[in-house]
């Protein structure tokens, strides 16, 4: 397991996950999905542990992929291939990543994330694969990319909170603060910075006090509730097109802009409605 890029911490019954790349804002590697994955699969081997907390370092718990790696630099690199570009190359590694983030769905141990600061992008996509997602009230959460460049791969959002908000929010590709994601049943609680610890930390711990058996068939039976709905369907439609939209027409236009003024300005102008990125 990659420890530069995840840490893996216990306390009693309590195993702690930490995403930790903060000098890119925990921004998401093309190996921290499989490293995730490794520590989500360890706390699941580990007889001691109940329930796992997800947490991010420094400022916030996941700014989504590293667009540094994977968008400032010319293609090829990974998730923008050359031109005619093969779907199924890129859906076999989107894919792994997509399975990858949803052991946190699969684990058999309940999983909360505690979020702080942004869960943006891709580091939705693994917020909202947790069981229980609390929020510091000042922290923000949603999928910019569905503006260009991105769909989310697993796909929680219709699951999560039906179809009127599930368009309104990947339609526009407008970001949440805490309070309208705890009012539109995104997430469950949203509680002050300063508390953020001490409220999951109690919640771990309650969640510790019951038996490894009885959570794993309460958490079974729920998700099979969704699974049954068609979400590894939805999953794989969206990771697909998922990769359709960073080798469309506007995704390569919009990458190549993003070589030319840097990732920080281009994804401005990509949330600004009337900036050139609005045009394409």
């Amino acid at each position: 397991m990659g420890e530069q890029e995840i840490l893996y911490s216990t306390s009693g019954r309590v195993a702690t996950i930490t995403l930790n790349r903060p000098h890119r804002m925990n921004s998401i590697s093309e190996t921290l999905p499989m490293n995730l994955q490794a520590a989500v699969e360890r706390a699941n081997d580990d007889d001691t542990i109940h329930v796992i907390v997800l947490t991010g370092a420094g400022n916030g718990f996941c700014s989504g992929w590293d667009l540094k790696e994977f968008a400032e630099k010319p293609r090829p690199v990974l998730g923008s291939q050359n031109m005619p570009w093969d779907p199924i190359i890129d859906y076999r590694y989107m894919n792994k990543a997509t399975e990858c983030f949803m052991s946190l769905w699969r684990s058999l141990k309940p999983v909360i994330a505690k979020v702080h600061g942004f869960a943006i992008a891709g580091g939705s996509d693994i917020a909202l694969c947790c069981d229980i997602v609390v929020m510091a009230d000042d922290a923000k959460i949603g999928y910019p990319p569905a503006r260009i460049w991105g769909c989310p791969t697993t796909f929680m959002w219709a699951h999560r909170v039906g179809l009127a908000w599930a368009k309104r929010i990947l339609l526009t590709g407008d970001v949440l603060d805490a309070k309208t994601a705890v009012d539109i049943k995104l997430i469950n609680q949203a509680v002050p910075k300063a508390q953020l610890g001490s409220v999951v930390d109690a919640l771990a711990l309650r969640i510790a006090t019951v038996p490894k058996n009885q959570l794993a068939m309460q958490k079974l039976v729920i998700n099979q509730t969704f699974e049954d709905m068609g979400l590894r369907n939805t999953q794989r439609l969206a990771t697909f097109f998922d990769g359709v939209s960073r080798h469309s027409p506007e995704g390569i236009a919009w990458k190549e802009r993003v070589e030319r003024i840097g990732v920080k300005r281009a994804i401005t102008e990509r949330d600004t409605d009337g900036a050139p990125t609005a045009k394409l």
